[in-house]
């Protein structure tokens, strides 16, 4: 006989695996779980995060969904000390539990401060805390942006003071302060004021000068400001930023990379803009005591030019010299005319003496003589040039007739040519009732191409040239030829 079954009831591996994951997930729906991170690379390609939490007798995995990540108000980090809020659940693929995480926060403000401290570290390590990046504020600016929340009291008191100082075009960015969302606003702010070109963009000017505020809070209010996409859009900004986050206790790593930290928005404020009423009273004292210097200016000119004048000389003192010396050289200049006149004189009665009749008479008929010579060579080398021209024209003409197709024609040939004048070389390019221009050398005849060409004509024998009658000789005449006898 069979031995009876026990009375257990049997479970696929499927259905005990369901089984424990609806006994797990009833039992722990939502659980708070405080452990360290372990083993944190960063969200994996889909978005998801993976990790794990332990402390010093046991360690359970952690996955962190895509959606409740972008939602984290603190991004895990390896070490990092926290508070897991959410859900117990099995895989059933590797037959271990975990826990599915919807939040995330550090335990307590120890480990905020250990985590402030380790990123301050980071980012001053990357420079973006050096004072060499801070630059100046403006003296003077005509815009200010604001990046705040725009139903606190923190803008309206930014307001009023810039209102009571000095009263410029403010233009505000609304941002929250504080949530999941504040931090990538605030960073998305500062860079969208960045962007704005030089000349403005839609009417929206290009403010001078930032100011980042937010009223006083707790380490958590202020979280967002420590956020590291805050910290380096700060950094980065090419617009001198002031930041003004809390009281002035309250400090956030932004305050470190901005050009200008204030104690309170009100503080942030006063440094960006002076009092319009002190500036009005400086330029009008400054225009006094401009005033004073000019005159005085004027009155050392003015003393200096009178010591200068009682040192010149008198116009006449300086005209006296040049007088004098002119009555002297029109003194002169009488006895100096005539002495000029006789030593004229002189030469033209010596050149006189040498224009006599005979000498003239002798000179022309010697100047006569000279100009038929030349007259002579003259024509000579006229003739003499002539003739060389016209044996090289001679010369010329011969070598034109030599090359010339001319020439080829008057020993009996003639030159074809096309209906448009082209010459014609070969036959094979010639077609049936083609029109031919034919030249000869002593004129041209027109010609039609037919089918087959002609047969060539029989030519008559020449005739014998007659021979040229022999002259006769005369009697007694010599002859060339000698006798051989």
């Amino acid at each position: 006989m069979a031995e009876p079954l026990p009375n257990v009831v049997e479970f696929t591996v499927s259905e005990l695996s369901q089984a424990v994951k609806r006994a797990i997930e009833d039992g722990f729906g939502f659980v708070r779980v405080r452990g360290e991170i372990s083993g944190y690379r960063g969200p994996h390609s889909s978005g998801h995060a993976y990790f794990s939490l332990k402390d010093e007798g046991a360690k359970i995995d952690a996955v962190v969904w895509r959606g409740s990540f972008q939602k984290l108000r603190f991004k895990p980090e390896e070490g990092m000390e926290v508070i897991a809020t959410g859900r117990m659940t099995t895989f059933p693929g590797s037959s271990k539990y975990q826990i599915v995480i919807e939040a995330l926060e550090p335990a307590g403000v120890g480990a905020l401060m250990a985590l402030l401290e380790e990123r301050k570290k980071k980012l001053a390590a990357e420079g973006l805390f050096d004072a060499a990046r801070k630059v100046a504020l403006p003296r003077l600016p005509k815009v200010v942006g604001v990046v705040t929340s725009p139903t606190g009291a923190v803008i309206r008191d930014i307001l009023h003071r810039i209102a009571d100082r000095f009263p410029v075009r403010v233009i505000v960015w609304p941002v929250r302060v504080q949530g999941e969302t504040s931090a990538a606003e605030v960073a998305q702010a500062i860079d969208g004021f960045d962007a704005i070109p030089r000349q403005g963009r839609d009417g929206i000017p290009r403010p001078d000068v930032l100011i980042v505020a937010r009223g006083g809070g707790s380490l958590e209010d202020l979280w967002s400001f420590n956020e590291e996409i805050v910290v380096r859009a700060v950094a980065a900004c090419s617009i001198p930023l002031v930041s003004a986050i809390g009281h002035e206790t309250d400090w956030t790593l932004i305050d470190l990379a901005a050009d200008l930290r204030a104690p309170t928005p009100t503080g942030a404020a006063e440094m960006v803009l002076p009092v319009r009423g002190e500036l009005l009273e400086q330029v009008g004292s400054l225009g006094l005591r401009l005033a004073g210097a000019v005159r005085r200016g004027l009155e050392a000119r003015k003393t200096e030019l009178r010591s200068a004048a009682r040192a010149l000389p008198t116009p006449a003192s300086l005209v006296e010299t040049r007088r004098q010396r002119f009555d002297l050289a029109c003194g002169r200049l009488a006895h100096a005319l005539s002495a000029a006149v006789a030593v004229k004189a002189t030469r033209f009665a010596a050149v006189r003496g040498r224009l006599s009749t005979t000498a003239l008479a002798t000179r022309l008929a010697t100047a006569g003589e000279r100009l038929k010579g030349l007259a002579g060579r003259s024509d000579r080398a006229v003739v003499v040039s002539q003739d060389r021209r016209r044996a090289r024209l001679d010369g010329a003409a011969k070598l034109l007739g030599a090359l010339s197709y001319r020439g080829v024609l008057s020993r009996g040939y003639a030159l074809v040519r096309d209906a448009v004048g082209r010459p014609v070389r070969t036959a094979a390019g010639l077609a049936e009732g083609m029109g031919l221009d034919i030249e000869f050398a002593d004129g041209r005849i027109g010609a039609t191409v037919a089918a087959g060409g002609l047969p060539p004509p029989t030519r008559p024998e020449p005739a014998p040239l007659p021979r040229p009658p022999r002259p006769k000789r005369r009697s007694g005449e010599p002859t060339d030829q000698g006798s051989l006898f």
